[in-house]
């Protein structure tokens, strides 16, 4: 069963939202910014997903979740500043795709992330012929 119904009006906002809770402690103030604060925590998560690249914990304990979290963002720092440092123009999330398709190679990382050339072409499905005369 529900508990009491909670309406807060933001003014800064111009906005009333209303709450469900079966908390009877906290102040409506206090339950309203739980559930922004919630929300903060929402949008952590989805940015972890979306630049980490975590899609999953690997550990069920909170030491092994800050320990995973922790080592992506240090990786997601490193490769920005390698994007940075050799001036490569690519988003991080790209250089760090590139990377790690290519973790086996023995190739440098220079020649790994340098900007593609004209010599990969847009294939448009035409057969372009080049005649000279001379």
């Amino acid at each position: 069963m529900w508990g009491p119904r909670i309406v807060y009006y933001a003014p800064e906002l111009h906005r009333s939202f209303v709450y469900y809770t079966n908390n009877f402690y906290l102040s409506a103030k206090d339950i309203a910014l739980l559930y922004k604060y919630r929300w903060q925590v929402e949008l952590f998560f989805k940015w972890i997903k979306q630049h980490l690249q975590v899609k999953r914990f690997w550990g069920e304990s909170e030491n092994a979740v800050r320990i995973q979290i922790h080592v992506a963002i240090i990786t997601y720092c490193l490769i920005a500043i390698i994007e940075h440092d050799l001036k490569i123009g690519r988003p991080v999330f790209e250089v760090m795709r590139i990377l790690g398709k290519s973790s086996l190679t023995m190739d440098s990382i220079h020649d790994l992330l340098k900007p593609l050339k004209e010599a990969v072409k847009k294939d448009d499905g035409q057969l372009h012929l080049d005649f000279k005369f001379d």
